[in-house]
């Protein structure tokens, strides 16, 4: 009975450990894919977030866009926030690997896509990622 028991625990902690493990490689196929992209003439010189949205995401306009406007506030002109149409772009949103609405990216000061976002992200998450490419 205990031998089931840990057979099982350890067949589900590696279907844990393997989807964990594709989720990240993932994200860093995206992020590697963003980097052959460019969204700039002339980089800005400061980190930048790139959100994807579309007209009728609900969660986009009450929850992601008035957490990315108070990061807008609170960093000042410290960040560059660039807010793109995924339904009037779908080519951008397919080049960068949009699969769903709210997405963000945040590029450092180079360009280089550090950090991918599905889904609704919180200020303090995105604030806490952006502080990293600051150092």
């Amino acid at each position: 009975m205990s031998s089931d028991v840990l057979l099982r625990f350890l067949l589900s902690a590696g279907i844990i450990a393997a989807g964990i493990t594709l989720y990240w490689l993932f994200n860093q196929r995206l992020l590697t894919r963003t980097n052959l992209s460019t969204l700039f003439n002339h980089l800005p010189n400061k980190p930048v977030l790139v959100y994807f949205t579309t007209p009728t995401c609900a969660p986009c306009k009450t929850v992601q866009r008035p957490a990315i406007n108070q990061i807008a506030r609170t960093l000042g002109g410290k960040l560059h926030v660039l807010e793109i149409d995924a339904a009037e772009r779908p080519d951008l949103a397919k080049t960068w690997g949009v699969m769903s609405v709210p997405t963000t990216f945040l590029l450092d000061s180079r360009g280089v896509a550090r950090y991918v976002n599905h889904g609704v992200t919180r200020a303090e998450k995105l604030m806490e990622q952006i502080q990293t490419l600051q150092t």
